[in-house]
């Protein structure tokens, strides 16, 4: 697969940000499915920070890259739903986990590193039963559990809202995880400055409600086959 356009299209998702948001916004590039070639891409148009929804396949396209993947600076990011017998290949592998979503599983990554472990608490805003996430009325008992356990470090919220294209009903989704997160600084005390919110399907709506994280796949790549 070429990913010859991937310049191009980076430059208009930067130009749909800079018309949307006055915040700083990180783009993570979501290669699950692409291959390791994606991943080269990626770092050839500026893109160091790169997504994948599973485990295994970053392992896969870390062995394969080798040395090369630190000497490219590469800053992976897990974004799917993490298992708790996974938890031991995170240490040392990822620069950040977004899926964090019970104690018993951050209890788990606790355990297995030896320093922190950035992470993000994932909030299932939508209530969507087919997906993961902890409920919104959870989150705050959560992030003051998370916030406690001495090898993880809390950096913010993640959440994905419905798939269509109601950009009310994405809004409201992601305003929710937005108003949280303020909640949570405000009464708690806990600061999180990141919100990882928003795809290729719905970023734009996101950072006008404040994602300082989104994470692209299609829109960068094209359809996967």
């Amino acid at each position: 697969m070429s990913f010859e356009a991937l310049p191009e299209r980076l430059a208009q998702v930067r130009a749909e940000i800079a018309r949307r948001a006055p915040q700083p916004v990180t783009i993570v590039a979501v290669t699950k499915g692409f291959g390791v070639e994606a991943v080269r891409a990626s770092v050839a148009a500026g893109l160091l920070d790169v997504g994948e929804n599973r485990v295994q396949e970053a392992v896969q396209k870390q062995e394969e890259l080798g040395a090369g993947s630190q000497e490219l600076g590469i800053r992976w990011h897990l974004i799917g739903h993490l298992q708790r017998n996974k938890a031991k290949l995170v240490p040392g592998r990822f620069e950040m986990v977004h899926s964090v979503d019970s104690l018993a599983l951050a209890t788990e990554l606790d355990k297995r590193a030896s320093s922190g472990v950035r992470v993000l608490l994932q909030v299932n805003v939508a209530r969507e039963a087919q997906k993961t996430g902890c409920a919104p009325e959870e989150a705050r008992t959560l992030a003051r559990q998370l916030s406690a356990l001495g090898n993880l470090r809390l950096e913010g919220l993640m959440t994905m809202a419905p798939l269509t294209d109601d950009e009310e009903l994405q809004r409201r989704t992601f305003r929710g995880l937005r108003i949280l997160r303020d909640t949570i600084q405000k009464e708690d005390g806990i600061w999180l400055p990141t919100l990882s919110m928003g795809m290729s399907g719905d970023y734009a709506t996101a950072v006008v409600e404040g994602a300082t994280v989104i994470r692209l796949g299609t829109v960068l790549f094209g359809a996967r086959t």
